[in-house]
């Protein structure tokens, strides 16, 4: 019996065949990748979505308007924000944020949207000056509205 070992001390006859081998199929493989078709992954979604942009890609994100009946109003007086909603189930909770010194402060005012997808908040502020609010829900936020209480 012959110690192979020791014939060809730097190179295992057994890494040498599998070595072989995968440089064969590596050889083979080779010029396929490089065709574009080859190249490009064959999936139905990658198809198409092959000419979209990314923004394209994903789904519309739901949107809310908000406007205010006043534009001026005095402390504690009593007015309306009022909008819509598109892309958002009719029974969303909508709530009232105020813009103060420390951000967005969600105020104990809200409602659930109409099977318009319509809402209608009755607002009474009392932090004189220029007050920025919104309204949020369902993971989309409204324009910002000013009104100044005087």
């Amino acid at each position: 019996m012959t110690d192979w070992i020791n014939e060809r001390p730097s190179v295992n006859p057994l890494l040498t065949r599998v070595a072989g081998v995968g440089a064969g199929l590596l050889l083979c493989a080779a010029p396929l990748a490089t065709t574009p078709a080859a190249a490009a992954p064959h999936t139905a979604s990658a198809a198409s979505d092959a000419g979209l942009s990314p923004a394209a890609r994903t789904a519309p994100r739901p949107t809310l308007s908000a406007k205010a009946t006043v534009k001026s109003a005095k402390a504690w007086q009593e007015f309306r924000v009022y909008g819509s909603s598109t892309r958002l189930n009719a029974g969303t909770r909508v709530t009232l944020q105020q813009l103060q010194k420390r951000g967005w402060v969600s105020l104990p005012i809200h409602m659930n949207t109409t099977r318009s997808h319509t809402y209608n908040l009755r607002v009474k502020l009392g932090i004189k000056g220029l007050n920025k609010i919104r309204v949020f829900g369902g993971g989309a936020i409204s324009n910002t509205v000013q009104v100044t209480i005087r």
